[in-house]
């Protein structure tokens, strides 16, 4: 797994980049220069100058760390709870059900109407409902690093979106 160094602060533009794509990085920070707060288990920092020895451990644990987190399918359990990359989310009754359904099919297309009926059990409410869950779901997901993606004649699709 790629481990990104970002100096600090001349690159903390590409930092906040990175923490959003969910990328490893390791914070190389000045000499009297406060460091940033690590926001995941994906960030690390040591001061410079540092030996080369050092920087080359701190990423291998970044990588090794990555690695546990992101090699990982994502995890639902009964309480409602979705666990992915190292970071959770609660999901209301109806969004639990659709998550279900598509991470059945992780990586699959999963059906509008296979979609449907995992929803609404006894019988959708009307047309457009599916849509409007679908667009609430897809913003809870994404601070977890997952998207659906929509494909088109066929249904939806649950995968990794960008960690």
């Amino acid at each position: 797994m790629d481990v990104e160094l970002v100096r600090w602060p001349a690159e903390e533009i590409k930092l906040d980049e990175l923490r959003g794509l969910g990328v490893a990085r390791l914070v190389l920070v000045g000499e009297e220069v406060r460091p940033p707060l690590p926001t995941d288990a994906l960030e690390d920092w040591v001061r410079v100058p540092a030996s080369e020895e050092d920087i080359q451990v701190r990423i291998r644990v970044l990588s090794d760390r990555a690695q546990a987190v992101l090699g990982k399918e994502p995890e639902l359990d009964e309480a409602g709870l979705l666990r992915h990359g190292g970071r959770w989310v609660s999901l209301p009754p109806v969004e639990y059900r659709l998550t279900g359904a598509l991470l059945d099919r992780y990586r699959a297309v999963v059906s509008r109407e296979s979609l449907a009926r995992a929803g609404w059990p006894d019988g959708m409410p009307g047309r457009n409902v599916l849509d409007v869950h679908i667009v609430r779901l897809r913003r809870r997901l994404a601070p977890l690093g997952l998207a659906i993606r929509t494909v088109r004649s066929r249904g939806y699709l649950l995968e990794d979106g960008g960690l």
